[in-house]
């Protein structure tokens, strides 16, 4: 096996033990709630402790690999994975658990560096599609973790869906040490930590507030502080950037087009994305008329497929891009996830209907994603890369979050009431969403996949020829190997 297939299979089992963990623990979160006595808030933070400081890290960890080597910091994300997801494990109480839960999102980072080590590695023609199976591991990750951590939780116990990660993520942390070469061009600049902090801080304080905005309030004092000092902050860290002599990104490359398009995009349909993918959840599991009374299991069985096609579709995109474009490839991406979302709104009578529009919408996520990522890293200079990828990251990760409180703000101001007849008299026992509010959450995705093809249209295209390349970015060379 050669050098470029054996280090995309190890990045790629990695990454599909994160979004398999990841999606895992989502079953787990009731369980978690009664074994703790926490409120369902508390317990929430199970998962946004982790997304937040996952996309607060990721570009200092970005700059740390163009600075210091995609290898050393690769091996250093997984090893925080492997103490956060074995203390995790054994957590005695919630704090430790959430500490435990943070840590795991500094490990996070090694997606974008793995994205970085690809194209370094592979020849421009085949990026796209050596990238793609790296993004597959989003669909068959989760895939995975529906189907059998309904079943792990259920008769094992939530500490198990640590317990297994964390002795998978050991085993691929001695193969990547003796396997994974050394890529890029070390940059040898001194590492913006004032700025790494500033926009961490920042993104911290904008996704707690979005994060804590049903539960404290959009316009309350304390909420709106946290919004508030984020935008703050993230002033002053461009204000630093410009002075700075050496930045932890330099401002100036998001004049570069397919950079600033490909960041637009996905803070933009991140969170169409994931307004829908809370859809698709909670109709799957509210009790007939309401939505679809399908157990846990049965709702992983019925979203397994939806993963699957990333799985699919992803290495066919892949292979699509270097000779279309990213443009053609995120226009398609932007059109079928808006049909879905139409579809969602007229064609969810049953199971089968949710399964054909939720297809729908995992093919447009897949096609939407690939050319994103292939953008960052053929626009950026060698030496910005990983650090760019890591934006990029942070960005998505923003507007992922953003996502599933924009659906489940829309479930709660549109609900229709339980009546059961007692004694001849209407009683009312509780409050359902609608199915307006399933109605206006597709129409709010519709509207941000709308936004997500007209900034496609701003794309700057490129493609691959069988010899030669003509690069995103004045055409330049990248995919150096160096040691170091």
């Amino acid at each position: 096996m050669d050098i470029k297939s054996r280090t995309l299979i190890i990045l790629a089992l990695m990454l599909l033990i994160i979004n398999y963990v990841e999606t895992m623990v989502i079953p787990a979160l009731p369980t978690i709630e009664n074994d703790f006595s926490i409120s369902a808030t508390l317990a929430g933070w199970v998962t946004s402790a982790y997304m937040i400081v996952a996309a607060a890290t990721s570009p200092l960890m970005g700059k740390l690999a163009d600075t210091y080597g995609k290898k050393k910091m690769y091996v250093t994300a997984i090893g925080f994975y492997i103490v956060a997801v074995a203390l995790a494990g054994f957590s005695p109480n919630i704090w430790v658990l959430l500490g435990a839960r943070a840590i795991q999102g500094v490990g996070f980072s090694m997606f974008p560096i793995a994205i970085a080590y690809i194209t370094d590695l592979y020849p421009k023609e085949r990026v796209a599609f050596a990238q793609a199976i790296l993004s597959a591991m989003i669909g068959i990750g989760p895939a995975l973790g529906l189907l059998i951590g309904s079943y792990v939780v259920e008769d094992l116990g939530w500490p198990y869906a640590f317990h297994t990660a964390a002795i998978l993520s050991l085993i691929l942390f001695v193969i990547s040490i003796k396997y994974l070469p050394h890529t890029g061009i070390r940059n040898k600049e001194k590492v913006d930590y004032l700025g790494s902090t500033l926009i961490g801080l920042a993104t911290v304080l904008v996704l707690v507030y979005i994060t804590e905005g049903p539960t404290l309030g959009w316009t309350s004092v304390c909420n709106l502080s946290l919004l508030i000092s984020g935008l703050v902050t993230y002033g002053i860290f461009i204000g630093v950037e410009k002075k700075i002599r050496e930045p932890l990104l330099r401002l100036d490359l998001f004049k570069i087009r397919n950079f600033a398009v490909a960041n637009l995009v996905g803070i933009v349909s991140g969170v169409g994305m994931f307004t829908v993918f809370i859809f698709l959840v909670y109709y799957a599991q509210l009790p007939s008329p309401y939505g679809l009374g399908l157990s846990i299991i049965q709702s992983g069985l019925l979203m397994s497929p939806v993963a699957f096609g990333m799985v699919i579709f992803g290495p066919i995109f892949g292979r699509m891009l270097p000779k279309v474009g990213p443009r053609p490839v995120l226009i398609m991406g932007s059109i079928l996830s808006s049909l879905a979302y139409v579809m969602l709104m007229y064609y969810r009578a049953n199971p089968t209907e949710v399964l054909i529009d939720g297809f729908i919408s995992s093919i447009g996520l897949v096609a939407v994603i690939i050319p994103l990522v292939n953008m960052v890293a053929l626009a950026l200079p060698d030496q910005y890369r990983t650090t760019g990828m890591g934006m990029n990251t942070l960005l998505r990760t923003i507007g992922g979050a953003a996502g599933p409180v924009v659906a489940t703000s829309l479930m709660e101001s549109y609900q229709t009431p339980i009546v059961m007849i007692f004694n001849g008299q209407p009683l009312v026992l509780g409050f359902m969403p609608s199915s307006t509010a399933f109605d206006y959450i597709a129409l709010f995705g519709f509207a941000m996949m709308l936004i997500t093809l007209i900034i496609s249209l701003w794309t700057k295209n490129y493609t691959f020829k069988a010899v030669g390349v003509q690069n995103a970015r004045n055409g330049e060379e990248n995919g150096h190997l160096t040691k170091e």
